[in-house]
């Protein structure tokens, strides 16, 4: 792998290009209909869900929670085809009782053929109530078709999590060019175009975003559709071990970050 390929954000980094990192990292973790995953389990969030812990991301939070197969995806994780992928899930939805389903860990919408190909295997099975893919949005963005491929499915619901309210706190978060910080936006604007299931997160914990700050992203959305910015889901940083290793890179005392008070 090129030694250019970031891994998590120090100071002074320099900006990269997310497509570009979504096609290197895809050559890592994509095979055909297969993808790298390291685990899969159930967890409490949304009443109980059935999760693949996906390998990859095409952006590089500070703050991220995933284990650090996101920074170092070659050393982590196996492939698993599309079909592999369901019955795992399967299994676990029936060991733990549950009728949702997700991909997190890293970016679901990375390695586009296995993604749809599972989602084939998901639309057949009436078991499954909900399959929910959370997305920092770059891929939706970028292309309306993908998101017109996504429309075909009937039990989809999208999380689209932002980052920012300003091009320059995105790429200080996130380690992408600014010019990147519309794509999130551009894929709200496709959703809804195709009438796809979703809903908008954000990261707007006081300790790393401010209140104006805040305003300014509600008030991109409310340009795009007041419904949307209403039920913004607001997101705020937890100290997992990762978090606090890419804290520690990036040249944020964890420790202090994390004696903050919560208040907007």
């Amino acid at each position: 792998m090129e030694a250019s390929y970031p891994r998590m954000l120090y100071r002074g980094f320099k900006p990269f290009d997310p497509l570009w990192l979504v096609r290197v990292t895809e050559d890592i973790v994509c095979r055909g209909d297969a993808r790298k995953y390291t685990s899969f389990y159930a967890t409490g969030v949304y009443g109980g869900i059935a999760t693949g812990y996906c390998v990859g991301c095409c952006l590089r939070c500070f703050y991220c929670w995933s284990g650090f197969s996101r920074d170092f995806p070659e050393l982590y994780g196996d492939y698993y085809s599309s079909l592999d992928v369901y019955k795992r899930i399967k299994k676990v939805m029936r060991v733990y009782g549950v009728k949702r389903t997700r991909i997190s860990g890293g970016e679901p919408t990375l390695c586009r053929e296995h993604l749809l190909k599972l989602l084939d295997y998901i639309e057949r099975d009436r078991d499954i109530e909900l399959f929910i893919l959370e997305t920092n949005g770059i891929l939706f963005g970028y292309d309306k078709n993908y998101v017109r491929e996504l429309s075909n499915y009937s039990r989809v619901h999208v999380r689209v999590s932002l980052k920012a309210g300003y091009p320059e706190t995105f790429t200080a978060r996130t380690g992408a060019k600014k010019d990147a910080f519309k794509l999130p936006f551009e894929a709200i604007k496709n959703l809804l175009k195709y009438n796809v299931s979703f809903h908008v997160a954000a990261m707007t914990d006081p300790r790393l975003m401010s209140s104006e700050e805040r305003r300014e992203l509600i008030r991109l959305l409310r340009e795009i559709d007041e419904v949307v910015a209403v039920n913004l889901e607001e997101e705020v940083c937890d100290p997992y071990d990762a978090t606090i290793v890419r804290m520690h890179v990036y040249g944020v005392d964890p420790v202090e970050f994390f004696k903050k008070e919560l208040s907007w």
